[in-house]
């Protein structure tokens, strides 16, 4: 089949999320001005650059973890693993501003090193961020949309010292979480390795 994005595709679901997959889950962090913590999974989230450290992820909509970015500068990308996929989803309920996730979720706060945000004490790996810039993204011509992308510089990792094997990160030990379309998920739990052509 082939259809035009912006006519009806005829399909009971929209397709596009599940085509664009796997995607990896920012789970981010933050800390309200009132001292409450925010914990919320994003699927539309990726690294995209590595000199520095860039990650991006996108909101629909000026969301909690948004407005505290935006007021603080900060935030913390926790990794969501299949050991968490219950805490990752509980934290995706919509909840008043002043309900703290961490606790809706079960999961302990733990200080980050570099940023006032906490992070999940449980996640194998945090990426503690400083925000770059907020980009609407209705500001393109012909566009309607509600969704803000979110660039950060990493300013610091942490990673648990067991899922480093012989100075590698085992990713089969991380076993991250990705969002695929509708309601499912996949995880890493095992990989295979081509040699880039000369």
């Amino acid at each position: 089949m082939f259809y035009r994005t912006n006519e009806a595709h005829g399909l009971p679901h929209d397709p596009f999320k599940a085509l664009v997959a796997p995607r990896p889950i920012g789970w981010i962090s933050t800390q309200g001005a009132d001292g409450v913590a925010n914990l919320a999974p994003y699927s539309f989230f990726n690294a995209i650059s590595s000199q520095p450290n860039i990650v991006m992820f996108s909101s629909q909509g000026r969301k909690d973890s948004l407005a505290n970015i935006e007021d603080s500068g900060e935030f913390a990308c926790n990794l969501a693993s299949y050991d968490l996929r219950n805490a990752m989803n509980a934290s995706a309920a919509m909840v008043e501003a002043d309900v703290d996730e961490f606790e809706l979720a079960g999961l302990t706060k733990r200080d980050c090193r570099l940023i006032a945000a906490p992070c999940v004490a449980e996640s194998p790996v945090v990426m503690e961020c400083r925000l770059l810039e907020v980009i609407r993204l209705d500001r393109y011509e012909n566009i309607e949309t509600p969704y803000q992308m979110v660039l950060g510089e990493v300013m610091g990792i942490f990673i648990k010292d067991e899922m480093i094997v012989e100075g590698i990160v085992d990713i089969t030990k991380l076993k991250p979480l990705a969002r695929l379309g509708y309601k499912d998920y996949s995880v890493v739990d095992a990989v295979f390795s081509i040699e880039r052509p000369k």
